[in-house]
């Protein structure tokens, strides 16, 4: 007769040693989340020394930014977005798979990884003021393009919709392109070196192994690549905010939803902020779903599945042991 043993359940510690987290998150995140809802459905602004409301005016508040140029502004963060993401995502996955592939031998690849990654810890708003005092009208830049003889003439880099657009964009690449490459290239690392091994005798040519085994297999990094790219991408302000002193000029064309929430915190219009908030988080939650469900992991031959099978069956052998 088998004697059943006593096992000892540790799932309490791990509960335990989360509360402090979900204290924290309770208080500091989801209280003034469900306060900022509440107040997307009231009038509360303030008008010179006096203050308005707080008044309950239901949908008013949604309904007044979609009559206003909200939707210009999102066209605007998303232009401002693609041209930072696309060229980011490009360049980090040629570095990722130039920096692990066994045939370039690439020595002092820590050293790279450094300077990749020291533009990620410079303060924004320190970059945007130093490429605001680059290529302004009397910058540097004019000045060694006049002394080159390849201009005749001062560039307002600032002056065009294309050049702001195509300076923050750049700008956005820099900060986060070396950042995003180290992540893609701990995914690439974490593939097993026998598989690229096999497809090499196979007579897989080096594109073949890139679409057939690299990208399904790093499909979890590029799906959170991608998700928090689109949450930063729609939180954009610090580099255009400095960039145009607020403005987003010219005429508007660079400024981002969150500079628009901005300019409605600063008056004190916390009503429309909050609804603004509100379409945020839902746009938010939309796009990360369907990169989501993109780029959801598939399992058509099914051996994740009888992977998963078998290690129920052995917790199973095992508890009953």
């Amino acid at each position: 007769m088998k004697r059943s043993k006593r096992s000892v359940n540790y799932s309490k510690w791990g509960y335990i040693f989360i509360i402090p987290f979900f204290i924290t998150y309770f208080i500091f995140s989801l209280i003034p989340l469900l306060d900022t809802i509440r107040f997307s459905f009231f009038e509360y602004f303030r008008s010179g020394m006096r203050i308005i409301g707080p008044n309950f005016i239901g949908l008013a508040n949604y309904k007044a930014l979609l009559d206003s140029d909200m939707l210009r502004y999102a066209g605007n963060t998303m232009v401002l977005w693609s041209l930072g993401f696309i060229p980011q995502i490009t360049v980090a996955m040629l570095l990722a798979v130039w920096f692990t592939d066994k045939r370039t031998k690439m020595t002092g690849l820590q050293f790279f990884k450094v300077v990749m990654y020291l533009p990620n810890l410079i303060m924004a708003s320190a970059f945007a003021m130093m490429f605001f005092a680059l290529f302004s009208t009397n910058g540097p830049v004019n000045s060694i393009l006049l002394d080159l003889g390849w201009i005749k003439e001062k560039i307002d880099f600032l002056g065009t919709p294309f050049g702001t657009r195509a300076m923050i964009g750049f700008m956005n690449f820099l900060m986060w392109f070396g950042n995003t490459a180290i992540l893609l290239m701990a995914a690439i690392l974490g593939i097993n070196e026998e598989i690229f091994e096999s497809a090499e005798i196979d007579g897989c040519s080096p594109f073949q192994k890139f679409t057939l085994i690299t990208l399904p297999l790093i499909r979890p990094i590029l799906t959170y690549t991608l998700i928090t790219s689109i949450i930063g991408g729609l939180q954009m302000f610090d580099v255009p905010q400095i960039l145009t002193n607020g403005q987003g000029s010219p005429n508007r064309t660079s400024m981002t939803l969150i500079m628009f929430l901005n300019s409605h915190l600063k008056s004190r219009n916390y009503g429309m902020a909050g609804a603004l908030s509100v379409y945020l988080f839902i746009v938010s939650g939309i796009l990360c779903y369907f990169v989501y469900k993109m780029l959801e992991e598939k399992d058509p031959t099914g051996m994740m599945r009888e992977k998963a099978k078998k290690n129920k069956k052995k917790d199973v052998t095992l508890n009953e042991k």
